[in-house]
């Protein structure tokens, strides 16, 4: 039997038919060209303002600009924000808030259904605030760093996830905590 062997190349040396970095890269360079197509992809450009909203007229949807220029949208009841944060702007936020506020007694049970939900899930990440008078808001955010920039299909993906998974998470607290005024008495 022969030896077994755990590390190194599988393959046999191939010396005389090694290939140069330039005639490799060349090889390369033609096989992802006959792939992507001759215009090739779209190169990955900054996160902006601009291309938030550009996204968000092209997909047909209704949104505002608030005071500090953050770009927002009711969905479905639920307000999301898209949120353009880092030193240079390198980091996009999806942040969505439930439509209703629960009091400070609900704190304990809620944080309870959180920490279930970001246990179980990658997206998006849930979490709550109490405001100053007790108030209890319940958040969740789907948080990227986009540094290289990132292509408008990566952006729809970003954008899309961020509202679908925050959408499913706020779905869930209405069946937890049904709307007592849509019930019939």
């Amino acid at each position: 039997m022969g030896a077994v062997k755990f590390f190194g190349s599988r393959r046999t040396s191939r010396s005389s038919e090694e290939l140069r970095d330039d005639e490799l890269r060349a090889r390369v360079e033609s096989i992802l060209a006959s792939t992507m197509g001759p215009d090739g992809p779209t190169a990955p450009a900054p996160l902006t303002r601009e291309r938030i909203t550009a996204w968000l007229e092209d997909s047909g949807f209704s949104y505002f600009v608030d005071s500090d220029g953050d770009v927002g949208g009711l969905w479905h009841g639920w307000l999301f924000y898209f949120l353009v944060l880092g030193d240079h702007g390198e980091v996009l936020q999806v942040r969505g808030q439930w439509h209703r506020v629960l009091t400070i007694e609900r704190l304990e049970e809620v944080l309870e259904l959180c920490n279930e939900w970001n246990a179980e899930r990658i997206w998006p990440k849930t979490y709550v605030r109490v405001r100053d008078d007790g108030a209890v808001v319940v958040c969740a955010d789907v948080t990227v760093d986009v540094e290289h920039g990132a292509t408008d299909d990566q952006l729809d993906q970003l954008f899309q996830c961020g509202l679908t998974t925050g959408s499913m998470f706020f779905e869930h607290l209405d069946e937890r905590y049904p709307d007592p005024v849509q019930e019939a008495p």
